[in-house]
């Protein structure tokens, strides 16, 4: 037993300890970048915005592309089929905007794995600047964009990328999705590029084609089933880092159901797990549930006092506060109820990311329920070049992306 409350009380410091420390760098992060103006982008840039189906507050998005502080950049958006209800929105923007240099290119995307990267295929090919930001849809551009993107580029960068924040919360479950994204994702992802590990986050990614087209150009990244998980493998293969911006850019968030904050929720770490094993085992030490437990669990052995085991959940959830403020998202009184219940379904998502056999994609905008296939040799066919196990890929193969263009 004194084994067991030994093992008990290295492992709560050891995950506090993560905790804290996440927070703590994440907030380094975000008061160094108030501070370093960084330079100014070069003269042209190339923003290829991916869209499909209507979003919450999609046109605000949108019509945030043309308010960008450059005096040199084009848009193109791309949309796989012309009779998407969000065609009309574009169309407008385009008429309402004509200073800057936009057009939107409709058809002509194929069908893989990753649909967001068939629809952009054909800007890729037509875009007229070599520096590249992929942006998708719903992502809210503020008009330092380009700067803040290119305040993290160095030499030996291969990708600037950026998390998403969740703002405009309404309901419960947006809550709790916002919980996952704007606190232990955002996070998570801003201390490790801090400790000069930073992982490709596909929301904003900023590259140089001329660079990316020894490896294949934009096809290379279609290599996983997500474009970030092949983008962060590249810039490794390459010796080359990953950056992540200093204050990661917005994303609307509106009124979301629980059962679609679930299954995106899932999907990623599956995703997660599959590109990244290693990575994806640390996430559980590092939620607030483990440390949690641990201390309930002491002081119920009369290891602490109950008085600490409160003092320390206070200290971890004041902490993400903290964190949240510096991110401008709004605080509410129930919000640590809701960092609470991630911090619960943390361990079953983890455990679910693992025993799942098979999932079906549900987009944000368009709900895709595509009808199961048969593990035929030209299913097996179609993944075999997808880099993931075979195993995997079998369960994989029932996976049709249909028309749903982002992640």
């Amino acid at each position: 037993m004194d084994l067991l409350l030994s093992a008990a009380t290295i492992g709560l410091a050891v995950t506090s300890a993560s905790h804290v420390a996440s927070i703590a760098l994440a907030l380094r992060r975000v008061a160094s970048g108030r501070r370093r103006p960084g330079p100014r982008p070069p003269a042209g840039v190339s923003i290829l915005r991916p869209v499909c189906g209507l979003e919450h507050r999609i046109e605000a998005t949108l019509a945030s592309s043309f308010q960008i502080d450059h005096p040199a950049y084009e848009v193109i958006f791309c949309v796989a089929a012309a009779d998407d209800p969000v065609v009309p929105i574009v169309q407008r923007l385009l008429r309402e905007h004509p200073t800057v240099p936009a057009r939107l290119l409709v058809g002509g995307a194929e069908r893989g794995l990753n649909p967001k990267l068939d629809n952009l295929m054909k800007a890729w090919a037509v875009a007229r600047h070599d520096w590249i930001v992929l942006a998708d849809s719903n992502v809210l551009i503020p008009p330092d964009y380009l700067d803040r993107l290119f305040g993290r580029w160095t030499e030996r960068c291969a990708f600037v990328c950026s998390p998403a924040v969740g703002i405009d919360v309404h309901g419960c479950a947006a809550e709790l999705e916002a919980a996952f994204i704007n606190t232990f994702q955002v996070r998570w992802q801003l201390a490790v590029d801090e400790l000069g590990c930073g992982f490709v986050q596909g929301k904003t990614m900023l590259l140089r084609r001329s660079e990316l087209a020894g490896e294949g150009g934009l096809a290379a990244l279609a290599r996983e089933i997500a474009e970030d998980a092949a983008a962060t493998k590249i810039a490794r293969r390459l010796g080359c880092e990953v950056h992540v911006v200093d204050r990661p850019f917005a994303q609307p968030l509106g009124r979301r159901r629980l059962a679609d904050v679930w299954r995106r929720q899932l999907r990623w770490a599956r995703l997660r797990r599959l590109s990244f094993p290693g990575f994806f085992c640390a996430e559980l030490p590092a939620g607030g549930v483990l440390p949690c437990l641990l201390a309930v669990w002491l002081a119920r052995e009369g290891v602490l006092p109950w008085a600490g085991v409160v003092a320390m959940m206070l200290a971890w959830y004041g902490a993400e506060a903290l964190l949240a403020r510096a991110f401008g998202w709004p605080l509410r009184v129930r919000s640590p109820l809701f960092w609470l219940a991630r911090d619960l379904l943390l361990p079953v998502l983890w455990a679910r990311a693992w025993t799942v056999r098979g999932y079906e994609w549900r987009g944000n905008a368009v709900d895709v329920r595509p009808p199961p296939t048969s593990r035929t040799r030209s299913a097996r066919a179609a993944t075999r070049t997808s880099g993931i196990p075979s195993r995997v890929r079998l369960r994989l193969s029932r996976l049709r992306w249909g028309s749903h263009q982002r992640t």
